[in-house]
This record gives C-alpha cells, sequence and structure tokens, in this order.
C-alpha cells in the first residue's frame, strides 16, 4: 500500500511505494520546511548531543560504509549508557490546517535490551521523557514500539505499531493531514492513527529527534539510514 501525501497549492505525490522517496522532488521549499539527512556527510555541530558514558569507554558517532550513505552510533558499555541527537534550533511546530511527515529508516543492534526513540521533539536533555513532541518510542524490555502525540507532558498513544527485530532495518514515519488525524507509518503501511488533536504539541516548536539508550550492561548500536521531516509553511 502507497502512501498518499497531498500538500497545498497543488503540490501532490500519489505513488510513494517505498515511503517519501518520490515527494522531495516536488516540494517548494518556499511552501514548505524540509528537513533531509540522507547521512552522506557527519558534521556534529548540526547536532545537540547528549551523552552518558558510566562505562570504562565512551560513546561514538561517525559514518559508516553502506549504500546510500549511515550514521553508526555505538554507546559505552555500562547499562543506561546513552547518546541522543537532536538538530540544532527547533525548526517545526504544528499547527492546525498545515500537514506534516516524518520518515526515518534505522536498524539497532538489539531490539529488546535497548530503548530508542525517533521523531519530533521538544529541546530535552532527556529524549525518552520529553513534554511535547510526535514520535516513535520503545522501552527497555520490549521489541514494539508505541506512537506518541504529546502536548505540556499529556499523551495520546497508538500503542505497539511497529515491532523491531535485531540488526534490521524499518522505516517509521508518521503524516499529518492538518486536520485531526496523525497516522504511523511502518515500512511504508498505515497503523493505527490517533483521530484528537487534544494533545498536538502547538505551542512550542520542535525538532528531529532520535538515540538508543542500553538496556544492559553492554554495548548498543543504532545505524541511521536517513531523516525527513516536512511540513507546510
Amino acid at each position: 500500500m502507497s502512501l498518499v501525501t497531498r500538500f497545498p497549492n497543488g503540490v501532490s505525490n500519489t505513488a510513494l511505494e517505498d515511503g517519501i522517496g518520490g515527494l522531495l522532488p516536488f516540494l517548494d521549499p518556499t511552501k514548505h520546511i524540509v528537513f533531509w539527512d540522507d547521512f552522506h556527510r557527519y558534521t556534529a555541530g548540526d547536532w545537540t548531543i547528549t551523552t552518558t558514558e558510566a562505562g570504562a569507554g565512551s560513546a561514538t558517532e561517525a559514518l559508516t560504509d553502506g549504500h546510500g550513505g549511515l550514521l553508526l552510533i555505538t554507546n559505552d558499555s555500562a547499562d543506561n549508557d546513552n547518546d541522543f541527537f537532536q538538530n540544532v534550533g527547533e525548526a517545526f511546530r504544528f499547527t492546525s490546517g498545515k500537514k506534516a511527515y516524518f520518515e526515518a529508516r534505522f536498524k539497532v543492534s538489539d531490539a529488546t535490551q535497548s530503548d530508542v526513540v525517533v521523531g519530533l521533539q521538544i529541546k530535552d536533555t532527556s529524549p525518552l521523557d520529553v513534554t511535547d513532541g510526535v514520535f516513535f518510542l520503545k522501552a527497555d524490555g520490549a521489541t514494539t514500539f508505541n506512537f506518541f502525540v504529546e502536548k505540556n507532558d499529556t499523551q495520546s498513544t497508538s500503542s505497539a505499531v511497529a515491532t523491531l527485530a535485531d540488526n534490521t532495518f524499518i522505516k517509521l514515519g508518521f503524516y499529518y493531514d492538518g486536520a485531526a488525524t496523525f497516522t504511523p507509518y511502518v515500512n511504508g503501511v498505515a497503523k493505527t492513527p490517533i483521530t484528537s488533536t487534544a494533545n498536538m504539541p502547538d505551542d512550542e516548536d520542535l525538532t528531529v529527534s532520535f538515540g538508543i539508550q542500553n538496556g544492559e550492561a553492554v554495548a548498543k548500536t543504532m545505524t541511521v539510514d536517513y531523516i525527513l521531516a516536512a511540513m507546510d509553511r
């Protein structure tokens, strides 16, 4: 099933067979806010990085070999060591009437013994416990992602929308229709939507946010292929 995403001013895409790829060439940057990183390059200064390193080593973040460009994040080896990324500058704010789309493709080394987060969030040194955002979160000890729409620490949730496997790429995305529906997508397939804007974070600017935390005293990795966020201006 393809994702049909429509933006105003005649801009539309009706054949997204593989995520957002077909949409990008048609987005007018004067009418749409677009963040796109395919990780052919990586500059640490583009990100606010929050790291916990209780083990004997240090977390690392670097490009790695792989088709299309990949960012490899490797945590230190203590339980709850983590590495979280938030793009410098909060450039996105959800507003009624303005459609939005997000998608990320990534994998992690351990689908169970790790916490993983990805989406749009307010700037926070604890992305696993933010007050505002639209994002996916997988808790330690689980293999399933929940999808959250959160404002002022109050959440609307679509539970168990995706299942993660060890060292296996997954695409997580969401689409806000500009009216009342937030639809999560997993590998291009729509899942149970959140059909209310009661907890839409419309009073805060948000930024691209992702990262991983160890669920045990073993180093974990997260490999990110790409991240896209797009919103009507």
